[in-house]
């Protein structure tokens, strides 16, 4: 999957395969980093893959595929012309075919261990011995083997990682246990017992398998709702073809083609109602509960459920341009970046494994010292060193390191797209939390961004009903292009009243417009322009201004040369929108309104939202203007807006959020989109990335803390004062519960409510 920008930077999503913790994730990126021509590059262990922006003229996606290939991990261009619903099939086929592999290996080393404790608790014999070397050869050689030949294929590479630390650990058990059966004779000449330790290489091997099961299975679950998304899609579409209706598969829909929906039916594709209507369910996408109802002229979105009556629609975006293929592809790209916080565990990992051999050595020697120094038996003393050692190799895992933040990103976006909150990145999730200040521009973000007429008063003492001069004046605006107009034309044909031909219209700019209708002469707009005329207005100028205190524009209506009456016209706001902005309060954070009206009309929307501060009359650089000015002032600024016309200002605020209704998902601009024209999503959006911030706190805490307080206890910390020594084997079952514990941890996300 590659994709192409403007200038010469390109992106590619290369499949890697074969690593298994943070060290393994850190060391493909730091190479992709240091390759000239890469510009940007992000490897998601959660993924198993790797996100490379690059020159195209410096290098290509099979030079990358070689830089990744030399570092020790597999790597094969992506395959080419598959959709994003394609990628997740393929991507949940591999994970589930990854679960029942470790599965099946981990029950039967599990069976093996318990059969070789069994004959080694009852028969300690030459002959068992290598009936054990025999099993547990067998056992390394096919459940365990990734273990060692990733390993080697590290060694080789110069680096290591997790499956270093396996198979140093077992492997040194299992070749002392060897010498131990083959050559009984030179550990009895040094006065050391012919130990071995088979059974705890076995049942190592099946605990740390039954971790990877567990830790697959959970890793699956963290991509649930992407894969409920890309499920969403029906496999076939009822098209009409000539006098038929005919099942197609869904790859034979064309644009153009009219689609039929029954009753209880998943819309196939996106297009446009053109018969019959309905009430269809998008919660699956917007996560907004109640039904919206569709009429000829709306737009229908693939993958929603049509509940009640049937209607017919002409397709219009299809394939990877549809709504749904859009979502499915951002949250895909969403789930394997980067948040910044996962940095840390980066450095960390970078040197950890080095370190714990370093430290396995070091137990072995200060165990074996101090036996001789306490005057132990030489045979104890090795035997003591040999299992500290082992055990401070295996408990230290640094699995739980790279699966602390990418598990949360992964369960945080997957949950935001269940509420209509689409998240573009790790960083975008991240920087979220850190908001200070939101900025709502008014129109169609605190406002429907519909103007609707609310009022209609004819002059005092005028022969015209209100009627009659909502007839005329509609008449004259419906030459008009201005949102106003619009409004005054709908109310008219509302009503039923006729739109008639006009003559002679001239548009003034910013004062009105005017006409003849029927020929009369028609005027509509502000007090200049009455004025202009010489049209007194001062029978209806307290009626104006009480009308424009509630946050209404007024529209003077003169006919014939006299005044005939004055309009109101508002865009209401959205219902949500104070609850909103309340609930934004509540988390401590400041709003403020920037809108392009003027103060009093916007002082008037402010105070009914519930608005901290309002900016008027400001033009879209003045928005950006603003937006410098409260980050100068050490605010962390997120923008709201329609995702069109406040491009500049969502580009310049940290956090930019374009709020639509599904069909705007597509504004590049934005850092977040909400599918729903809601404000409450903002609110769930904060509080998403709070929450998902403390979880990866959470998750890097404990898979420190773990490393912090398991290898000390492992290498003997406890042994001098409670005589406590920590065995090979029940390190591998901590080491196997903190990997789990964390996917778990960032679970608890999915089950988490927003209001």
């Amino acid at each position: 999957m590659t994709t192409h920008s403007a200038d010469t930077k390109e992106r590619i999503v290369i499949p890697v395969s074969g690593m298994t913790c943070a060290a393994c994730q850190g060391r493909v990126q730091r190479t992709l980093s240091k390759t000239p021509g890469v510009m940007d590059a992000s490897v998601n262990l959660m993924m198993g893959n790797a996100t490379v922006a690059y020159d195209p003229s410096t290098v290509d996606p099979a030079a990358l595929v070689e830089t990744i290939r030399s570092t020790g991990y597999g790597a094969e261009l992506p395959v080419a012309e598959r959709t994003a619903f394609e990628e997740q099939a393929a991507r949940d086929e591999a994970t589930a075919a990854e679960f029942a592999e470790l599965r099946r290996k981990a029950i039967a080393s599990g069976v093996a261990g318990a059969f070789a404790m069994l004959l080694s608790m009852t028969l300690m014999n030459a002959a068992t011995n290598w009936l054990l070397l025999v099993l547990t050869l067998g056992v390394m050689a096919w459940a365990g083997r990734h273990f060692y030949t990733r390993a080697w294929a590290a060694f080789r590479h110069h680096s290591a990682s997790m499956d270093t630390l396996v198979a140093v650990g077992t492997g040194a058990a299992f070749l002392y246990s060897v010498i131990a059966t083959v050559a009984p004779g030179f550990f009895l000449a040094h006065g050391v017992a012919p130990d071995v330790y088979y059974e705890a290489v076995v049942i190592i091997i099946a605990l740390i398998l039954t971790g990877n099961a567990f830790e697959a299975r959970a890793k699956r679950q963290t991509s649930a709702a992407l894969r409920a998304l890309a499920q969403l899609q029906p496999k076939t579409a009822r098209v009409v073809r000539g006098r038929d209706e005919l099942d197609v598969p869904i790859s034979q829909v064309s644009g153009g083609d009219v689609v039929v929906v029954r009753p209880g039916e998943r819309v196939p594709v996106d297009g446009e109602v053109v018969a019959g209507s309905s009430a269809v369910d998008e919660s699956m996408l917007t996560g907004e509960s109640i039904p919206v109802m569709k009429t000829m002229g709306d737009r229908v979105i693939g993958g929603t459920i049509n509940a009640t009556g049937a209607f017919r629609y002409r397709a219009t975006t299809l394939g990877s341009d549809s709504v749904l293929a859009h979502i499915v592809k951002l949250m895909r790209d969403a789930q394997g970046s980067r948040a910044p916080i996962q940095a840390l565990a980066d450095k960390v990992s970078a040197v950890f494994v080095p370190v714990v051999i370093t430290l396995s050595i070091a137990t072995f020697v200060v165990w074996f010292v101090g036996a001789h120094v306490g005057g132990s038996l030489a045979g104890a003393a090795v035997v003591r060193a040999f299992a500290a050692s082992v055990a401070v190799l295996i408990i230290a895992c640094p699995c739980a390191m790279g699966l602390a933040v990418p598990t949360a990103v992964m369960v945080a976006t997957g949950k935001g797209a269940e509420l209509g909150v689409l998240i573009k990145g790790g960083e975008a999730l991240q920087r979220a939390g850190d908001l200070t200040t939101v900025v709502l521009d008014k129109t169609g973000t605190v406002t429907e961004g519909k103007p609707t007429v609310t009022d209609l008063l004819a002059a005092p003492g005028s022969s015209m009903s209100s009627a009659e001069v909502l007839g005329l004046v509609a008449s004259m605006e419906s030459s008009s292009e201005h949102p106003l107009a619009d409004a005054i034309v709908r109310r008219a044909k509302e009503q039923g009243l006729s739109v008639r031909e006009t003559t002679d219209f001239q548009s003034v700019t910013g004062r009105g417009a005017r006409g003849v209708v029927d020929g009369r002469a028609v005027m509509a707009g502000n007090e200049m322009l009455m004025r202009e005329h010489g049209i007194d207005i001062t029978p209806m100028r307290s009626d104006a201004e009480r009308l424009a205190a509630d946050a209404k524009s007024t529209v003077y209506v003169a006919v014939d040369g006299k005044l005939a009456g004055v309009l109101a016209v508002a865009d209401p706001i959205r219902a949500t929108s104070r609850e909103a902005i309340a609930r934004l309060h509540a988390m401590r954070l400041q709003v403020v309104m920037l809108t392009g009206d003027n103060q009093r009309t916007a002082d008037a929307i402010a105070r009914a939202a519930g608005v901290d501060r309002v900016v008027a009359g400001v033009l879209p650089e003045g928005k950006v203007a603003e937006i410098k000015r409260l980050q100068e002032e050490g605010g962390v600024v997120a923008m709201v807006g329609d995702g069109i016309n406040d491009g500049p200002a969502l580009v310049q605020a940290d956090i930019g959020i374009a709020i639509g209704t599904g069909t705007d998902v597509a504004v590049e601009a934005a850092d977040i989109a909400l599918m729903r024209g809601d404000l409450r999503g903002v609110a769930q959006a904060i509080e998403l990335s709070r929450r998902t911030m403390r979880t990866m706190k959470q998750n890097l805490f404990w898979a420190f803390i773990y490393n912090v307080i398991g290898i000390p206890v492992a290498a003997g910390a406890l042994y001098p004062a409670f005589g406590l020594l920590l065995s090979p084997v029940l390190a591998s079952a901590a080491m196997a519960f903190s990997s789990v514990s964390v996917v778990s941890n960032s679970l608890r996300l999915r089950r988490a409510r927003f209001t």
